[in-house]
């Protein structure tokens, strides 16, 4: 989409107050929509202007962008600022209601709608051309975490996945390491290759390291859950549960568009990504129930079931990252326990952190970014549910406080390393359209990471 600060041609958007409005068939509600094609314009109703707030001009703006696309709108201008917000919130609001309103997910069709090219704001918000431009950047960023996302497995494999990481980061300040299963082992990742022996597909482990800062500043380490396909291996999910399961690598995603925004935008921080990348499948060569494995860290860990795959990758990887980089902090964000969903639906994300100074900071990014999470209570009496009788740990922790003791599990991997874990299950692929976004990847907590680096 084209931001252009000039008078244009096209579909002139007009937002009319419930209070203000005086016609028979558009009264000017939340959501009102009239369009009159003689004039070249859509009216958008608002509501009552005392009501209106940030989220209830977005949803109207973005219902207004769906119906607009629908009819294959290319050129749209936005009148003068209405609202009671400032003149660069209300252009930066504007531009994201109507960005997420033309996102759909169009890989595997032959054809599909073109949507709004050009967006024209008056000459006078140029000013804001530069703060227009990073939130561009950043919800561009957004879109290719959910495309990454919604790709499925037999596209999108753990080798297609890194190729793709590559290509994004072509020609950038990110630097892009990939190995394969040789050189994992030879990174003393155990218990990623133990979960990866399953499948016929190689697994991949892909580092990004952003250096925006100082030689000597600690970077920010961002790990990102990378199961391009989870079948369950041998304790099977059920069929029903298996046909979003392309979706288990929501953590990645999030972690590779965090990681384009903050090197397009040139933030001044040193960011690394890591994203530990395979299938969880089935096969005479996959690791079994009752199977004892060793970690990176040398911890011995019981697999009590292997649909509880991600947190023995995550496990590894962030004590790669905590090992090799010593970071100020660490995130992994996971799409990691169905107990999340139970807990909090598709609307939060649950949060599980060692340091509440740094958890302070993401909630207050999440705030920014209008990105929903919540802090579960990381008490030690969940931890005995981990224990295992024959090894330093097993793999699951029992039917209750799932999300909690999951989460628990990868804080010993960490080590003293500040640390937040972000499960995204709910939040990441969404069964049915909530909000600005519509039904499947919604590149959550991008913009969340994003506004963390750059406040730090």
């Amino acid at each position: 989409m084209n931001i252009l600060f000039e008078a244009g041609t096209g579909i002139l958007i007009n937002f009319a107050y419930q209070d203000e409005a005086t016609g028979f068939f558009f009264q000017g509600k939340s959501g009102d929509l009239l369009a009159d094609e003689t004039h070249n314009t859509i009216q958008i109703g608002l509501g009552k202007k005392a009501d209106l707030d940030t989220n209830t001009f977005q949803k109207a703006l973005y219902q207004a962008g769906k119906s607009l696309k629908s009819k294959e709108v290319p050129k749209v201008i936005m009148p003068a600022n209405p609202t009671a917000f400032s003149d660069e919130e209300y252009v930066c609001l504007a531009i994201e209601a109507l960005y997420l309103s033309q996102y759909s997910f169009t890989y595997y069709q032959k054809t599909a709608k073109a949507g709004i090219e050009t967006l024209y704001f008056s000459e006078a918000y140029a000013r804001y051309a530069e703060s227009v431009q990073e939130w561009l950047t950043l919800l561009e960023s957004q879109a290719i975490s959910r495309d990454l996302v919604n790709l499925r497995s037999n596209t999108l494999t753990p080798a297609h996945l890194a190729e793709r990481v590559s290509e994004i980061f072509q020609d950038t300040d990110v630097s892009v390491s990939i190995d394969g299963p040789d050189a994992i082992r030879a990174k003393g990742l155990t218990a990623f290759l133990e979960v990866a022996r399953g499948s016929e597909e190689e697994p991949r482990f892909i580092l990004m390291e952003y250096k925006g800062g100082s030689e000597d500043e600690q970077p920010t380490v961002l790990v990102g859950k990378g199961i391009t396909y989870d079948t369950g291996g041998y304790s099977l999910k059920p069929s029903a549960s298996m046909s979003t399961m392309h979706s288990d690598m929501g953590g990645a995603g999030t972690v590779i568009g965090a990681m384009r925004a903050i090197a397009f935008n040139g933030l001044k921080q040193n960011v690394i990504g890591i994203v530990a990348a395979t299938e969880n499948a089935v096969s005479g060569k996959a690791y079994k129930p009752g199977e004892v494995i060793t970690a990176r860290n040398g911890m011995t860990i019981e697999v009590d079931n292997t649909d509880a795959e991600g947190r023995l990758t995550l496990a590894d990887a962030v004590h790669y990252g905590a090992d090799v980089y010593q970071p100020k902090l660490l995130i992994d964000l996971a799409t990691l326990t169905g107990a999340a969903l139970v807990a909090l639906g598709e609307t939060y994300t649950a949060l599980v952190t060692n340091n509440e100074e740094a958890l302070a900071s993401l909630q207050a990014a999440a705030k920014h970014a209008n990105e929903k999470v919540w802090e579960l209570p990381n008490d030690d009496v969940y931890r005995e549910s981990f224990k295992s009788d024959i090894a330093d740990l097993k793999n699951t922790g029992g039917r209750l406080a799932g999300t909690i003791t999951a989460g628990q599990f990868i804080e010993p991997f960490v080590e003293e390393t500040p640390w937040v874990h972000m499960d995204i299950a709910g939040t990441a692929y969404l069964s049915k359209p909530q909000g600005l976004y519509e039904k499947g990847a919604t590149g959550v907590h991008v913009k969340t990471l994003y506004h963390l680096i750059k406040g730090m």
